[in-house]
């Protein structure tokens, strides 16, 4: 039997999924539930200093030692901008914070991701004050390696960013950024060398393919595909590492997060989707977190939001250990989700 081709698979997966997305947009039901779901109850994680309480969090990424887990949180509240606390902490696998940096720098935290070598990458989803707007390269232990963006101006030009929401760093060092969160923001994937040169952008506001509507965090796969998570399109869009578009996911749901683990496996955060007013976790809340095979878009598992939680995580990881963590912005923690 012959090797089967890269392209082969992303072609069948592209076809396999068209059908669920004009499906889901002439009306009929929504992501499934009816999965099955091998994670304990989510348990709160992360041990903060005494005298310091969560703020919102949308970004939850994992060390390159596949166990210990860095958080940009919204420095106790919703912003950061008055703030002189640190945003990005990090804490080792039983929850105790082992570093946090950053104070003073940051306006509005959104999306986290630590590259193949250890460096911390944040996102800054909003400029005031001269700050803001940027996405932001950190060592391991605080340093600053690279900016990225001008510190509190937004813009659609190269080296500008307009409420960038997340970063993606490939195996190459290629960097991607999510840019746009929304309102009179960008709605685009910008494209990255190692070094911070400006590649290539693309995307616009809008709902077709290649276009977006709240690009709200991305990924990349081994293979250099980049997922998107175009939110308030009800998809996951997936491009090649240059941008052209190969499929159109909306089995996932409504995505606010999203995940590739080492494995090519992904996983979606849906804080958005309902199917009815002040629905529960079972039957009829379709909030949680989908996990799938990011190779063909099928998916094999549905974690519920966190019973009494209104809305579940927003942005996902998972450790090497399949452990994983959700961070809760209305909810205001990060959950833990261990397997059975």
């Amino acid at each position: 039997m012959r090797p089967i081709k890269l392209a082969e698979i992303l072609i069948a997966a592209t076809i396999a999924v068209t059908g669920a997305t004009s499906a889901w947009a002439q009306g009929t039901p929504p992501p499934s539930i009816d999965l099955p779901n091998p994670y304990n109850a989510a348990t709160s994680f992360g041990q903060m200093p005494t005298g310091r309480t969560w703020g919102a969090t949308t970004t939850v990424a994992i060390d390159r030692d596949g166990k210990s887990v860095w958080v940009f949180e919204r420095c106790g509240a919703e912003s950061c901008l008055d703030s002189k606390l640190p945003p990005i902490l990090h804490f080792d696998p039983t929850g105790k914070l082992s570093a946090a940096f950053g104070a003073g720098m940051f306006v509005f935290p959104h999306g986290i991701a630590v590259d193949p070598d250890g460096n911390v990458w944040v996102a800054d989803a909003d400029g005031k004050n001269g700050k803001g707007q940027q996405v932001v390269k950190f060592s391991p232990t605080g340093k600053v390696l690279m900016k990225l963006g001008k510190a509190g101006m937004p813009g659609d030009a190269p080296g500008y960013f307009n409420r960038p929401t997340g970063i993606a760093i490939a195996r190459n060092g290629d960097i991607f950024v999510s840019d746009g969160h929304g309102d009179d923001s960008n709605a685009r994937v910008v494209k990255f060398s190692k070094t911070g040169k400006f590649l290539l952008a693309w995307g616009k506001k809008g709902s077709a393919p290649g276009e977006f509507d709240v690009p709200h965090a991305i990924a990349v796969d081994s293979h250099e595909r980049v997922y998107v998570a175009d939110r308030s399109n009800n998809r996951i869009q997936v491009f090649d590492a240059n941008g052209k578009f190969l499929a159109d996911w909306r089995q996932f749901g409504r995505p606010s997060g999203v995940y590739v683990d080492a494995k090519d496996m992904i996983y979606v955060a849906d804080s958005q989707t309902t199917d009815k007013t002040g629905c529960t976790t079972d039957p009829g809340c379709r909030h949680g977190i989908r996990i799938g095979n990011a190779a063909d878009g099928s998916v094999k598992y549905f974690i519920p939001r966190p019973e009494g939680d209104k809305v579940g995580p927003e942005g996902v990881a998972a450790d090497a250990n399949g452990t994983i963590y959700g961070a809760s912005n209305e909810g205001k923690r990060v959950d833990r989700f261990t397997l059975k």
